[in-house]
């Protein structure tokens, strides 16, 4: 009996031994990980846009296309003109800022256009966030800012026109613009 487990002994740690012989081998052969981050690497990342409008995707989009997007994607939470619905109020408002019961939409509190377009990119349809295409997400923005009385119909919001666009509350805020390449 004693010799048997002299033998189980010698066994377990022979292969042990191997265990460790065979790991040293496979850590050669384990592709290194972490390396320095490049530019290109953060690009698909860098999804801010400003209120100056860096960042703005290529694309258009006016309310006249916004408005049945507006009707398939929005009207189920935001009502038929963005004022009626179960969730916050997209339209109206204007002048109730300073009463005693602000109302704050769109329109009458959101002090950028450019911020109207992020927020619907990133965050609408509730129920799948970031499914609209960039004319789309175009498309919409024009629709909301025309309920709000802010744009035309007809107007075409572009990656160029769209921060052009003056809000009705953009003096009460401050923007401090900043360099997007912090790294330089």
């Amino acid at each position: 009996m004693y010799k048997s487990i002299s033998y189980k002994s010698i066994s377990v740690i022979s292969v042990i031994g191997l265990f460790f012989v065979g790991s040293a081998g496979l850590a050669a052969t384990t592709p290194e990980l972490g390396r320095t981050l490049l530019d290109t690497d953060l690009t698909p990342l860098d999804i801010a846009i400003l209120p100056d409008g860096q960042g703005l995707p290529r694309g258009s989009g006016s309310a006249v296309q916004g408005k049945p997007l507006y009707v398939l994607h929005c009207v189920s939470c935001h009502g038929v003109a963005g004022q009626d619905g179960l969730h916050d109020r997209l339209a109206g408002g204007v002048g109730s800022i300073s009463g005693s019961q602000p109302v704050k939409t769109l329109g009458s509190y959101w002090p950028y256009a450019t911020t109207v377009f992020d927020y619907v990119r990133r965050a609408m349809p509730y129920h799948f966030p970031g499914s609209l295409s960039d004319d789309q997400v175009y498309a919409i923005t024009a629709y909301l800012l025309f309920l709000n009385g802010i744009v035309d119909e007809s107007m075409v919001l572009t990656e160029s026109s769209l921060p052009q666009v003056k809000m009705p509350n953009r003096e009460n805020f401050f923007w401090d613009s900043f360099d997007r390449d912090v790294g330089s």
